[in-house]
């Protein structure tokens, strides 16, 4: 188990959907919080096409609402990409949107999908994320908003259901799950969708993935995480 101490740094977790962060990474963003760091949110995509049936008028809207209503509960600043789910892709309009997002809020630290989790958008989001925030160091990449000084650290979050990861460090998320729990429930649109045959329930998966990465750790609650290990990837702790 790694024993950080977050404060004063900047945390972001850039996701693809609305509701990504609660699931994967909600813990440890509210550790930092509670360390004294700042943390934010980006989420990339609308979540305008995960209906419900009967379908809900104007799901983009409210899917932004309900992201707005979490990320208050989690005294998160929150970004929003505004790109539409499944039109997300690595190329330039979606690079040059999430390096202006870093440079915005100025992470010390991102984090990120895997590149191996099962929905198309959060392979995407993983790839844009690791590309962006080189870049947003580069001062040959023109934006809105002034270059970082130097690369954040890069930690790829766990998959959903945990499938394919290796976690190289988990962190002890136990004080907070009633937080993330609260977060999740701010999501109504999606959790009426639970039994539904083509989606989940989402509460239940939340916390069996927390609980069992806890049980790997020795602790009743964990989010699992990996380094990006490449040259000025890695930050010492």
């Amino acid at each position: 188990m790694v024993k950080l101490d977050f404060k004063s740094e900047r945390v972001l977790a850039v996701v693809a959907h609305p509701d990504d962060a609660e699931l994967l990474c909600a813990g440890a963003l509210a550790r930092a919080r509670s360390d004294g760091a700042a943390i934010g949110i980006a989420v990339l995509c609308r979540g305008d096409k995960g209906q419900s049936d009967p379908p809900i008028e104007n799901l983009g809207e409210l899917r932004s609402g309900e992201m707005q209503a979490s990320a208050r509960l989690l005294q998160a600043e929150l970004l929003e990409g505004g790109f539409g789910d499944g039109e997300l892709f690595d190329e330039v309009q979606s690079r040059r949107t999430v390096v202006e997002m870093l440079r915005q809020f100025r992470p010390t630290t991102v984090l990120a999908h895997s590149a191996d989790d099962y929905h198309p958008d959060h392979r995407a989001a993983s790839a844009i994320t690791e590309a962006a925030s080189w870049f947003c160091a580069s001062s040959g990449h023109l934006t809105a908003s002034p270059p970082l000084a130097s690369p954040p650290a890069l930690w790829w979050m766990d998959t959903v259901e945990m499938i394919g990861f290796r976690p190289d460090f988990s962190i002890d998320i136990s004080e907070f799950v009633e937080l993330k729990r609260q977060m999740l429930h701010c999501h109504r649109s999606q959790l009426i969708r639970g039994k539904n045959a083509d989606f989940s329930p989402l509460e239940e998966v939340m916390i069996r993935q927390y609980e069992s990465r806890g049980a790997h750790s020795g602790v009743a609650a964990a989010e699992a995480f990996q380094q990006a290990s490449v040259w000025k990837r890695v930050a010492a702790w």
